[in-house]
C-alpha cells in the first residue's frame, strides 16, 4: 500500500475505496502539494459535515431561456437548467439580480439553453448585464457562453461580463451523435480563441466521458485549450442520470477520470485545474474526488463527504469559497472548513510534530473582514 493510500484508509468515510494502486503511485511521485480551494456555490443542494458555511444565497445560477433548450443534448436534455432561476427577459434579469444581491449575492453563474447552433442568444440581454455591473460593480458575473463569434464575444466584454465559460469538444462524431449539432470542432476552437482576444478571465470546460460515458476527443480537447489564451480549465464528468433509457449513459471508469486528470495537470503545469459540479453520485463521486486531491487539481466543487481531510492529510492547504469554481482565485468570500477538519489538521501537525518534521498542514482561514 501506498503512503497516500495508508492516508485514504484513516478517513473514515473514504476507507472502503478501492483504488487503482499504480496510479495513485504516479499521483504520489508527481506530488505538487499546494492550496486546494472547495466551493460550495449555492445554486445546486449541497451539504458536507465538513465545511460549516456553505454559502447558500452566495452564488444564484440564472438561466436566461429558463427550461428550454433547444439542442436536447444526449447527456443534458436541458435537465441542468431545472434548478436554475429563470430570467426570460432583460427585466426579468434586472430583477432577479437584485433580488438576490439584496439576499447576499456576490456573483451568478449565467447560463441558457442554446439554439440550434449551439448558440445562447444574450445579445437582447447585454445592455442589463452592463446595467447590473454599473450598479453593483463587485458583483462577478459568469457566463456559460456556448459558441460565439468575435463579435459576440465583444460584447460580452463591453456588457461587464467576468468570466467566459464554454465546453471544449474534440471528436466530431460527439459533437454529432451526443449535441445533435451540425457544427465542427473547428467552431469550439475560434469560440476560445475568440474570448483570447477580449479582457475577459477564459475558463474552458472539458466534459469527460462526454462520448456516452466512453472517451473520444478529451485529448484532442486538451490539447486545444493548450493552444489558446485560458485563465483556468474546469473538468467535470458525464452524468449517466440525465440520460434518456433509450440512449443511456455508462459510468466513466474513475481510473481512466484519474489519468486525464494527470495528463490535464502535465499538459498545463502553470494552469488552476479545477473540478466542476457536475459528476456521478455515490461512490464514483467519491473516487473521482479522491484522484482530484492526489492529481494535484487547483479547486473542486461540493466535494465528496471525506474528500477535505483527505486533502489535509496529504499535505495541501485548504480554503472554502461559495462561489462558483470558475471564479477561482478571485477576491471572493472565503470561509473555513468545520471544527472536526480542523481537530485532523491539528493532529497531523502534533504527529508530524513527533515526528521530527515540523510542518503542519496549514489551512487558509478567511480574513475577519470577510466573515
Amino acid at each position: 500500500m501506498t503512503p497516500w493510500l495508508e492516508s485514504l484508509s484513516r478517513v473514515e468515510a473514504l476507507a472502503d475505496l478501492e483504488l487503482d494502486e499504480a496510479l495513485v503511485a504516479d499521483m504520489e511521485r508527481q506530488r505538487t502539494p499546494a492550496e486546494i480551494r472547495f466551493h460550495t456555490p449555492g445554486f445546486k443542494a449541497y451539504a458536507s459535515s465538513e465545511i460549516r458555511d456553505c454559502g447558500g444565497n452566495a452564488w444564484p445560477a440564472v438561466s436566461i431561456t429558463g427550461n428550454d433548450c433547444a439542442l436536447q443534448c444526449a447527456h443534458c436534455r436541458a435537465r441542468v437548467l431545472a434548478g436554475m432561476l429563470p430570467a426570460r427577459t432583460p427585466e426579468e434579469l434586472w430583477r432577479v439580480a437584485n433580488e438576490r444581491i439584496a439576499a447576499g449575492a456576490r456573483g451568478m453563474l449565467l447560463s441558457g439553453g442554446s439554439n440550434r447552433r449551439d448558440e445562447i442568444e444574450y445579445g437582447p440581454f447585454c445592455p442589463t448585464l452592463r446595467r447590473i455591473k454599473n450598479a453593483y460593480p463587485n458583483f462577478k458575473i459568469a457566463a456559460h457562453t456556448a459558441l460565439v463569434d468575435r463579435d459576440m464575444a465583444g460584447r460580452l466584454e463591453a456588457a461587464g461580463v467576468d468570466v467566459a465559460m464554454l465546453d471544449i469538444i474534440g471528436a466530431q462524431r460527439t459533437i454529432r451523435e451526443v449535441y445533435h449539432l451540425k457544427r465542427g470542432v473547428a467552431d469550439f476552437e475560434a469560440a476560445l480563441r475568440a474570448f483570447g482576444e477580449t479582457s475577459l478571465r477564459v475558463v474552458p470546460h472539458i466534459v469527460i466521458g462526454l462520448h456516452f460515458g466512453g472517451f473520444l476527443g478529451e485529448r484532442a480537447a486538451l490539447e486545444i485549450v493548450a493552444r489558446h489564451r485560458h485563465d483556468a480549465l474546469v473538468l467535470v464528468v458525464a452524468m449517466p442520470h440525465y440520460a434518456a433509457p433509450s440512449r443511456p449513459f455508462a459510468v466513466p471508469d474513475s481510473a481512466e477520470v484519474g489519468r486525464f486528470f494527470m495528463a490535464a495537470r502535465r499538459a498545463l503545469p502553470d494552469t488552476p485545474l479545477l473540478l466542476g459540479c457536475a459528476r456521478p453520485a455515490g461512490r464514483a463521486k467519491q473516487e473521482i474526488d479522491a484522484y482530484a486531491v492526489m492529481a494535484g487539481m487547483s479547486g473542486i466543487a461540493h466535494p465528496a463527504e471525506g474528500i477535505v481531510e483527505l486533502a489535509a492529510r496529504l499535505g495541501h492547504e485548504v480554503s472554502v469559497s461559495p462561489s462558483c469554481c470558475s471564479i477561482a482565485f478571485g477576491d471572493e468570500l472565503l470561509s473555513e472548513p468545520s471544527a472536526s477538519i480542523q481537530n485532523i489538521i491539528a493532529q497531523e501537525r502534533l504527529e508530524r510534530a513527533a515526528a521530527g518534521r515540523i510542518c503542519g498542514i496549514p489551512v487558509v482561514a478567511a480574513p475577519e473582514a470577510a466573515r
